[in-house]
């Protein structure tokens, strides 16, 4: 297996992303594979659409899944880019903490905590974004599609969570203690948004009877 280089993430083949993660090694790490599962569910949304657009039954619905497929393409983007920061941002945090007190490049380290708290930040936002999407999209796309939209949903809500693990453990290091709790205020109201969207979602992909 060669050596993890976080720019090079997205290009990654599943197997070798997979033993880079199993590695005994600090990245890529929870708050990477988060960002990468929620462009999972971008990608799953996106096959979602691809069946439903073209299809004479949801003909009056064509402009909004055009948009929604664009949208979704560059969600799937933006996760995979963040997933490669939040590898970044750790593996800067944590060689930085190890420097000996003095060393002048500790001098980084408070903008390194900033960005490992902020990444996955970001991820969440972007995930509960994606729920918002799902939720539109339930009522306009290919009924035989909605247990793969639900999935997709499922995948963004985890990765809400998940995203909350890392903003909680990093926002402990930060030395700005009024940003961190800022941070973690906005951390609370996103997984509350999440948390609101995902029942909401699997509710309107499930057949009357299983509801």
């Amino acid at each position: 297996m060669s050596e993890f280089r976080a720019e090079e993430l997205d290009r990654l083949p599943l197997g070798e992303l997979l033993a880079h993660v199993a590695a005994k090694s600090p990245t890529p790490g929870g708050g990477a594979v988060a960002s990468a599962v929620g462009a999972l569910g971008a990608a799953l949304g996106q096959m979602v659409v691809s069946y439903s657009l073209g299809k004479k039954n949801l003909a009056a619905h064509q402009p909004a899944l055009e948009r929604a497929a664009a949208y979704l393409t560059r969600a799937r983007a933006l996760l995979l880019m963040l997933a490669t920061e939040d590898a970044q941002a750790y593996g800067r945090v944590n060689a930085l903490s190890k420097l000996p007190e003095g060393d002048p490049q500790r001098a980084g380290l408070p903008e390194a905590e900033r960005a490992a708290v902020e990444v996955p930040l970001a991820v969440m936002a972007a995930a509960v974004d994606l729920l918002r999407e799902f939720d539109g999209l339930a009522p306009i796309t290919n009924v035989q599609l909605h247990s793969d939209l639900e999935i997709a949903a499922i995948l963004a809500e985890a990765t809400v969570r998940a995203g909350a693990c890392n903003v909680r453990v990093n926002a402990r290091f930060w030395s700005d203690r009024s940003a961190a709790e800022r941070a973690l205020a906005q951390m609370d109201a996103l997984m509350k948004a999440g948390a609101e969207r995902l029942p909401v979602v699997e509710s309107r992909c499930r057949p009357a009877a299983s509801k």
